[in-house]
């Protein structure tokens, strides 16, 4: 399916006619770390795909995971076998480069999300530079476009970063929220917060669908999901961290009740 300069215009001022319906955020579980601690042997266990399927009978409303270059985790086995069996939405996390492009092409995820990626880094760091690197990223997004997939931004809650996505006319942002997350004190959490409010209000305003993601846990995660417009909040390694001793499924019923019950 191709989509032209017009059709993609078109399909954007439509979208920012339709107004937000409040609704509680949807749950989409990254399982990448259920990988992380496999790899650690080369072995064939624990597997993701296994752990995915564990996250949906627990109600998890999406699978996410990031096909790293170096491939350190998550393998091109497991990305393969989660678009066979994944019934709710697959999520794929990916650096902007011409051969993940090709690789997400093949596979068809529901949703491809670019992010920055550094091979040295431990976790990924911040979002993606899309107004610093604006040309680059937008090949990707065509890329993807033209094989019908629609594109989420991984991005810093700032707004040159939000116009910069709004250029491109990608159909999602996902703001991160590893600086809400690390904030040591009450003050500095509000601050962060407050930044995350203004930039999602941004992004919704322009017609863009909201999400959000990193570093959220049990702790931190449901002053996120009560931003207005929020509609999807990915989570991977509280969860993975706290299946570990209480079992997968109960991790997701956990986090999900803590996202969807109601708001003091």
């Amino acid at each position: 399916m191709q989509f032209s300069d017009s059709a993609l215009t078109g399909a954007l001022r439509r979208s920012r006619r339709t107004r937000y319906t409040p609704r509680m955020p949807a749950l989409h579980v990254n399982v990448d770390h259920v990988a992380t601690v496999r790899q650690a042997r080369r072995t064939t266990a624990p597997d993701p795909v296994h752990a995915a399927v564990l996250a949906e009978l627990a109600g998890a409303d999406g699978i996410t995971v990031h096909l790293r270059e170096d491939r350190r985790h998550i393998q091109d086995r497991d990305v393969r076998l989660l678009r066979e069996t994944v019934q709710t939405r697959l999520n794929l996390e990916m650096a902007p480069t011409a051969a993940m492009c090709e690789i997400a092409v093949a596979l068809g995820p529901d949703v491809a999300m670019l992010v920055p990626e550094k091979r040295e880094e431990i976790t990924t760091e911040g979002g993606l530079d899309v107004y610093a690197h604006k040309d680059s990223v937008r090949e990707a997004v065509a890329r993807l476009h033209d094989a019908g997939l629609p594109v989420s931004l991984f991005l810093d809650p700032e707004m040159k970063q939000i116009d910069a996505a709004l250029e491109l006319g990608v159909e999602t942002v996902e703001l991160h929220t590893g600086k809400y997350a690390d904030a040591t004190t009450e003050e500095e959490r509000r601050l962060e917060l407050d930044i995350l409010m203004t930039a999602g209000a941004r992004v919704r305003d322009e017609g863009m669908q909201l999400n959000a993601g990193h570093g959220l846990n049990y702790h931190n995660v449901r002053p996120v999901a009560a931003i207005p417009g929020v509609r999807e909040l990915h989570i991977g390694h509280g969860i993975v961290g706290r299946a570990v001793l209480v079992g997968f499924e109960r991790a997701v019923r956990e986090m999900k009740d803590l996202m969807t019950g109601p708001f003091g």
